[in-house]
């Protein structure tokens, strides 16, 4: 008997915590990106912040998830400490919420929420829809299995072992406190742990002193997981938010667990059912909390900072800054870490390329040195988005953000040819011209500046569109990669033309120029990539792109150019 009690009542819990899942993965996977908008305009002041940090975690029924979010705002320094200290409280009274609404005895409405789920999961033409489906379904989880622990635990009422067991595990209060603080770290949710106190509650496992010291520990464990999860080891500073909001919730303890029986009184005198009394407990609590700490947030902010420096800067390119293993749970933000990672890479390609062209136009082999180390760091960004999108993939993704997956990977890759290129290619080619004091006609530097100049805007307009999914910005690049064809056949029929007339700078150069245009072309290329998707995204795709010429075929010996730079015609005295 005490077995299959048992084993009912980890199945409900189980059930419990997969409503609660599915819950907050489809509303992320349906809104993520604008609840990160939202959040990110109203982290102004600290009583906007506490404002969304309560209505956004109402919404997931996770302050993790809302933690995360927030800490990939703080942990890029995009937002200040204290205003995501503000959103914390507010989070922190969001995530009771759910559980004041499910103190109620709403169990019949379970079904209505898995036809509408289901109803929306299979039906629904787009992925929101579906999303949409999955929080109804999640939710028809969460009641049902309310409805199994107390089924569970009602027969088990009377059974002196199990009782007898409870009371054994709950007489103390700072033992109370450290169970709650333990299930909840280990279940990963403080509404999971707080329904579950309350359905023992309500079945008389547990004293209403228990049941409130429990609540307490509930609230330190929901506090542990962002420090365990959500840092970053390697940063100090990560640590700020999530050690802040744990340092709240301590004090909070502390100065509630000594009252604690007064407290028990006047609640239950207020409010006889126990279930609804420790739900009641649990939001005053943690409104209480926010009340005492909301205007101490500068104080405990820069405390943290004196405490948790920033670390130094990075002197590594080749590590990744923004690819946080925590927000791989999320897929929307694990997919905007990578863009922003990417974007990092790119970066890093754009430098390369600046530099080794200021470096083969003025001779400096400084800057051409710096090439080679630059693109050990391109390789290494490489390396580390890929396998960071691939763990993401590992997961369960929708159709849009599989295909955000694949274009990031594939962005990162054509960054990487790209530097390949500037390393092995272009940089050879500003040594050579380097080492033999080589000099571009006046009319041939002006060409090669000015066709790299438009590699560079290219490049720009490319990050652009790999971020934004502009459709015009991406007709506009696959329109200057025919544009910029025309320009280099003219480049090279000026260039023949100097040949032509013998001028000693052309004859000397004329090698070096034309494998420069050729390699910014190749460049080119690969830049003109991100436009692609974007426009196969919106059905804006050619059937039939214009037909590239083959480069490798200037560079053939065979090929008409190079047969006139062997044959140089004779000068005249």
């Amino acid at each position: 008997m005490g077995s299959l009690v048992l084993l009912d009542l980890m199945g409900g819990i189980a059930l419990l915590l997969w409503g609660l899942h599915m819950v907050r993965s489809g509303i992320l996977r349906a809104f993520g990106p604008d609840l990160r908008r939202f959040l990110g305009k109203a982290l102004r002041n600290r009583f906007a912040a506490f404002g969304a940090g309560l209505g956004l975690t109402a919404l997931l029924q996770s302050s993790t998830a809302t933690g995360l979010i927030t800490s990939s705002f703080t942990a890029e320094g995009l937002v200040n400490l204290v205003p995501a200290l503000a959103i914390m409280l507010g989070a922190n009274v969001g995530t009771t919420l759910i559980v004041q609404v499910l103190s109620f005895d709403i169990a019949a409405v379970a079904p209505v929420f898995f036809v509408i789920g289901v109803t929306a999961f299979r039906s629904g033409a787009r992925s929101r829809i579906k999303d949409v489906g999955r929080v109804f379904i999640g939710l028809g989880l969460m009641l049902l299995a309310l409805h199994i622990l107390l089924t569970t635990l009602a027969p088990a009422e009377n059974a002196p072992g199990v009782r007898i067991f409870l009371n054994a595990i709950t007489g103390d209060p700072v033992l109370c406190i450290l169970i709650g603080a333990v299930v909840t770290w280990a279940a990963h949710s403080s509404v999971a742990t707080v329904l579950l106190i309350m359905s023992l509650a309500y079945s008389h496992f547990v004293s209403p002193y228990a049941a409130f010291a429990l609540v307490l520990g509930a609230n330190i464990g929901s506090a542990l997981n962002p420090i365990f999860e959500g840092a970053r080891r390697d940063n100090p500073a990560s640590y700020r938010l999530p050690v802040g909001n744990m340092l709240n919730r301590l004090v909070g303890v502390l100065l509630v667990a000594p009252f604690l029986h007064p407290i028990v009184d006047v609640m239950l005198t207020w409010q006889p059912h126990l279930a609804k009394a420790t739900a009641t407990f649990h939001i005053a609590f943690n409104v209480l909390t926010a009340i005492l700490f909301i205007g101490l947030l500068d104080g405990v902010a820069r405390m943290l900072v004196r405490l948790l420096p920033d670390k130094a800067p990075e002197t590594d390119p080749s590590r990744p800054r923004y690819l946080d293993e925590s927000a791989l749970e999320t897929p929307s933000l694990a997919l905007a870490d990578a863009a922003r990672e990417t974007l990092r890479m790119g970066d890093l390609v754009e430098a390369m390329l600046r530099k080794v062209m200021d470096g083969m136009m003025t001779n400096d082999k400084s800057l051409v040195d710096q090439v080679s180390r630059m693109d050990d760091g391109v390789d290494g960004l490489d390396e580390a988005i890929k396998l960071y999108v691939t763990k993401l993939t590992r997961g369960s993704l929708d159709e849009r953000e599989g295909h955000r997956a694949m274009e990031i990977i594939a962005f990162a890759i054509n960054l990487e040819h790209i530097g390949d290129i500037v390393d092995k290619n272009l940089s050879e080619l500003a040594t050579k011209k380097i080492k033999r004091r080589f000099q571009f006609s006046p009319e041939g530097a002006g060409e090669l500046s000015a066709f790299h100049k438009r590699i560079m805007d290219s490049l720009r307009i490319a990050f652009g569109v790999f971020m934004s999914g502009d459709v015009n910005e991406a007709r506009w690049l696959v329109a200057e990669k025919a544009a910029l064809r025309n320009f280099e056949l003219a480049a090279i029929e000026r260039h023949l033309d100097r040949l032509r007339e013998g001028r000693l700078e052309t004859i000397e150069t004329t090698s070096l120029h034309l494998d420069v245009l050729r390699d910014l072309r190749r460049i080119h290329s690969h830049i003109c990539s991100a436009a692609y998707p974007v426009l196969d995204a919106a059905g804006k795709l050619p059937a039939t792109l214009q037909s590239e010429p083959d480069m490798n075929e200037i560079s053939n010996p065979a090929h008409p150019v190079h047969a006139l730079t062997r044959s140089p015609p004779q000068l005249d005295d």
